[in-house]
């Protein structure tokens, strides 16, 4: 008897919303409403999208292959994690972060301090090309001094994660940057000087708000005698030298010199791993220690012992397993097709210059949710809306625009987007406490969008452009 050969048919908008529904239910009541992980959420999704896939006539082995493909998507972003966790423990541990806090405290006032945070992470972001290795190391070092001052958490999240996006959105080094203007076809350089138009008013409307806020917290307000106690605590615990400056000093210029990101944080790893050892004094076995599981120091001062005690790989196994988790879900969603009915319908609404702008916005934005990965959301829209613009006789760097103003800068709000989920374990506060204050984040879409429905510094193709693109297209 002949074997029956199931005939694959397209999944529709209504199951992809389905599974998107069910999915986004799981995860408000489980993280919300129980305050619990938003693995399980995701896992629930996955399930979900498994059944409805398999309904429509895919094999098992097809299916398997989407959720690899999902993950592969996240092996770089794990690599990164990794060392991440390794280059916290190690710069703790040798003494560079103390290092950074001690001058940091006895140099900067609280008055301006929320607003020489964004621009320091903006100029580091800017040279090394990663918002992730900015977070990790000059953030986490903000974090101290911030709170250190008495300033909110919250906001101090807030300014280290506006600075180092700004520096990564802009960055020719940064994966990214290079993504966006890969995918559209547009010159890298044309692609950044067109983002200068959205990014650099949010930069500015960044600083004007922060340096606003940081009035809130003058001399009046600083417990200088809590800030010199975190100080002697610091000398107590560790050898403080502006030496030890040169280690993330070294790191930076050789990425200036074009070393690729992660054999640059790498060097951060050894030079912060002799430090610990040389420097600071400690055992071969110690130092070892601190890369695994993390630094830790029972000083006696909670705000001394809360500020150090982090890092190591270990630390970053929760961010890695809820990677491969949601990776596995988005792969599920991306190849099977659901991602790409959802876009189509959002791209029916797009009529005009400020509608499909803003169409690319909300995709991006709702790929973020979804999918729970910045390049996919990036990926995904950019393939789904390149052509319409060509048609259009719009400039792909306006697509371009529009993909980093919504899919890499909207990454942070979502608390199980890979983005969220770093932020959260690296410096120690929510998508809730941040979300508010992350305002570079939240400000540059909405001028992308006002752009797109004014007109404003939207670039129109000349025939011959059009022509160029539309080979391209044809060619890809």
């Amino acid at each position: 008897m002949e074997k029956k050969v199931k005939v694959k048919k397209e999944i529709n908008v209504w199951y992809a919303l389905l599974t998107l529904t069910i999915m986004i239910g799981a995860m408000l009541y489980t993280v919300v409403k129980l305050q619990q992980p938003p693995h399980l959420p995701l896992l629930i999704g996955t399930t979900v999208a498994i059944i409805i896939t398999l309904a429509h006539g895919y094999r098992w082995e097809e299916v398997e292959e989407m959720m690899y493909k999902g993950i592969r998507h996240a092996l770089p972003a794990v690599v990164i994690i990794m060392l991440v966790g390794l280059i916290i423990g190690a710069w703790i541990g040798s003494g560079v972060v103390a290092a950074m806090i001690y001058y940091g405290l006895k140099l900067i006032s609280p008055t301006y301090f929320l607003a020489v945070v964004v621009i320091i992470c903006g100029i580091v972001s800017l040279a090394i090309g990663s918002s992730w290795s900015t977070m990790a190391t000059v953030g986490v070092a903000s974090m101290g001094i911030g709170m250190s001052m008495g300033l909110s958490p919250g906001m101090v999240a807030g300014a280290v994660i506006s600075g180092s996006y700004f520096g990564d959105k802009m960055s020719p080094l940064s994966d990214t940057t290079n993504l966006a203007s890969g995918l559209t076809n547009v010159d890298l350089f044309d692609h950044i000087r067109h983002m200068f138009y959205t990014t650099i008013p949010g930069l500015i409307i960044s600083l004007i708000i922060f340096f606003v806020m940081g009035q809130m917290y003058g001399s009046d307000h600083l417990e200088q005698q809590k800030i010199d106690t975190i100080m002697n605590g610091i000398q107590d615990a560790f050898v403080i030298s502006p030496w030890l400056l040169l280690i993330p000093l070294i790191v930076i210029i050789a990425v200036a010199f074009k070393v690729p990101a992660i054999p640059a944080i790498v060097l951060g790893i050894v030079l912060g791993f002799f430090t610990q050892i040389f420097v600071q004094g400690d055992t071969l076995v110690n130092a070892v220690k601190v890369l695994q599981t993390g630094f830790t120091i029972d000083s006696g001062n909670k705000t001394i012992d809360e500020l150090f005690n982090r890092g190591g790989l270990e630390s970053m196994f929760y961010t890695i397993s809820l990677t491969l988790v949601a990776m596995t879900f988005g792969g599920l969603l991306e190849y099977s097709g659901m991602l790409k009915a959802l876009i189509s319908v959002v791209l029916k609404f797009a009529k005009n210059t400020g509608s499909l702008i803003a169409s690319v916005i909300i995709s991006c934005v709702g790929t973020n949710l979804s999918c729970s990965e910045q390049y996919i959301s990036i990926i995904v829209p950019s393939r789904m809306y390149v052509s319409t613009f060509i048609d259009k006789g719009l400039h792909p760097k306006n697509l371009s625009r529009a993909l980093e103003d919504g899919g890499t800068l909207t990454s942070v709000f979502v608390p199980w987007n890979t983005c969220g989920v770093f932020i959260f374990t690296t410096l120690g506060v929510s998508v809730s406490q941040y979300g508010p204050f992350a305002i570079l984040n939240f400000i540059v879409p909405i001028i992308s969008i006002i752009y797109g429905f004014t007109g404003f510094k939207i670039v129109k193709m000349s025939p011959a452009e059009k022509s160029y693109y539309q080979q391209q297209e044809a060619t890809n």
